[in-house]
């Protein structure tokens, strides 16, 4: 940093805080923005906890905001309350973060905001009505006194009127099915709910009226009690096995075969090898496909090689599954040692360390069933967080995976955090990625360059084109060297050919900067430029335009 800007900030920086002294704000938000988007986040921050000082709202909630982004939530909290009651974003900041952290006091702070005229606060509200199983009632609070320029609402009120009138479609026909006693139709009846796991999801409130629907279907049909057990075991809070195996074992007992196929994979994916074998065995004895073809997978991964072989005789060969799994038994018979991670005959003991303790039996436990019993993430992050706990990189990187799976952004970026910190460089990859995002390139930066630093050729490249937007030039030099030597033939050759380039035609190697600019001009428009978000105004402003800097590469080499 040379002095003429070192002499700017310090000015702004200053200014910022005679701004907030004079409760002048239009100015406070002028000063900020020369350190938002100037990309200067580093810097802004001294000033801002100084405004802070000053009682400026809006540092506050500026502050808040990246002390979020870089993750100290608890620091975060403080600030957005130091102005949640007179300023709205601050209230909104504060209430969304008490949301993520299943805090109720997050309605309160919601409703301060939108007292203050906050739009998004008044959405989020109406989100929390529905949360709470009311989605008439939300619809109706969205609507109430909504403009013209409230447009941003009407997304909602849709939602949460597609909701209500999905489910009293629900109800209508489930009246004409009892009428009728027509098992079936109970069936066709609830099969709206199978589309509704996002509503479910954000919406947990919901789940107690569709449950009364599943209970509806249920008593006439043997099959409705099957998808009555999957909501419960798949989609509602809490552990309610025992209900869904209550579930299960009557429409097993009213003859519906596909209730003993259910059973065996919830079991299996518990670990209880035994259990889901015993279901499998009725489910296939009695003709269920599915069933046999799940039997001779539980067998072919405890190594119960002529078991398999048998069931699979039993079936068509012609079968693509059937195929799969005779090729998979072949290959069996063949190998020398099983796989650990892939000896299904280890469970039972992983297990009973990892409830004694054992962290890493825990984790290895855990593995085994998502890999290889298709336990879902939910079932699964019990066993990987005592290893994660422990500081385990990759037990914390693949927890972050399952809390992606589940939706969960903010356990998903905890965990990625805890990750990266302890040396994970796709981890590291994804921070870098979340504060570009937020448009925090200096800390961006840095998870880059931590992410390249013995990771792949194509973390080299992003930590070698961050650096080099900075007119980090030198420091990118290497990063990108390494890219351009590794990354031939790969997706990301054209960028690194055109971000090579410009680092080398900033620092004097004009010759060599060229032929690398030729390279990516030729193609950039359609192996880069295609690839990024045309409307992103801010990422465009940043983004090396090959044919500017190799003409400035050719009248360097002209006047030399």
């Amino acid at each position: 940093m040379d002095q003429d800007e070192t002499r700017t900030i310090e000015a702004r920086g200053e200014g910022l805080v005679a701004a907030a002294l004079a409760g002048d704000e239009k100015a406070t938000r002028a000063h900020t923005d020369f350190f938002v988007f100037g990309r200067r986040v580093d810097e802004g921050i001294p000033y801002w906890e100084r405004a802070v000082e000053a009682g400026d709202a809006f540092s506050a909630y500026t502050l808040a905001r990246y002390r979020k982004i870089r993750g100290d939530r608890a620091e975060a909290e403080r600030l957005y309350r130091l102005a949640a009651d007179r300023h709205s974003g601050c209230a909104y900041g504060l209430a969304v973060l008490l949301k993520e952290n299943g805090d109720p006091e997050a309605a309160r702070w919601f409703r301060r905001g939108w007292d203050m005229g906050r739009l998004d606060c008044k959405i989020e509200l109406g989100g929390l009505l529905a949360a709470e199983g009311r989605p008439a009632e939300a619809a109706a609070f969205l609507m109430k006194d909504a403009g013209i320029g409230d447009i941003a609402v009407f997304r909602w009120v849709q939602l949460f009127e597609r909701v209500r009138e999905t489910f009293d479609g629900i109800a209508a026909a489930l009246d004409a099915a009892e009428e009728a006693g027509d098992g079936d139709a109970a069936v066709e009846a609830i099969a709206p709910l199978d589309d509704m796991d996002r509503e479910f999801k954000d919406y947990p409130g919901l789940a107690a009226e569709a449950e009364e629907y599943l209970r509806r279907a249920g008593a006439l049909s043997p099959r409705a009690l099957v998808e009555h057990a999957i909501f419960l075991e798949r989609r509602s809070a809490g552990d309610r096995r025992p209900e869904a195996r209550e579930l299960l074992v009557r429409s097993h007992e009213a003859g519906y075969t596909g209730a003993s196929y259910v059973l065996g994979v919830f079991n299996e994916e518990r670990g209880d090898l035994a259990e889901a074998e015993h279901w499998y065995i009725l489910a296939a004895d009695a003709g269920h496909e599915a069933g046999r073809l799940r039997l001779t997978r539980l067998y072919l991964l405890q190594r119960r090689l002529d078991e398999a072989e048998a069931r699979l005789g039993e079936l068509d060969p012609e079968d693509e599954a059937v195929a799969d799994r005779l090729a998979l038994l072949a290959e069996l018979r063949d190998e020398d040692e099983v796989p650990p991670d892939q000896d299904l005959r280890r469970l039972p003991d992983l297990r009973e360390r990892a409830e004694a303790g054992d962290v890493e039996a825990s984790y290895a436990y855990g593995r085994m069933l998502h890999e290889w019993c298709d336990a879902t993430a939910r079932r699964t992050v019990r066993w990987y967080e005592p290893a994660a706990l422990a500081g385990d990189a990759a037990a914390a990187a693949d927890l972050q995976e399952l809390y992606r799976t589940l939706g969960d952004p903010v356990r998903r970026d905890h965990w990625t955090r805890v990750a990266a910190e302890a040396g994970d460089h796709d981890a590291c990859n994804a921070m870098a990625w979340l504060s570009d995002y937020h448009h925090d390139y200096q800390e961006a930066e840095r998870w880059y360059v931590r992410a390249a630093d013995g990771g792949s050729a194509l973390y080299a490249m992003l930590a070698g084109k961050a650096l080099a937007q900075r007119g980090k030039y030198e420091e990118a030099e290497p990063y990108l060297r390494r890219a351009w030597d590794e990354g031939r033939d790969e997706a990301f050759e054209t960028e690194a050919a055109g971000y090579y380039g410009l680092v080398l035609n900033r620092t004097g190697r004009h010759e060599e900067a060229a032929d690398l600019l030729c390279i990516a001009a030729v193609s950039w428009r359609e192996d880069v430029r295609s690839r990024y978000d045309t409307d992103d105004l801010d990422m465009l402003a940043r983004m090396l335009d090959p044919e500017e800097e190799l003409k400035a590469a050719e009248e360097a080499l002209a006047a030399g």
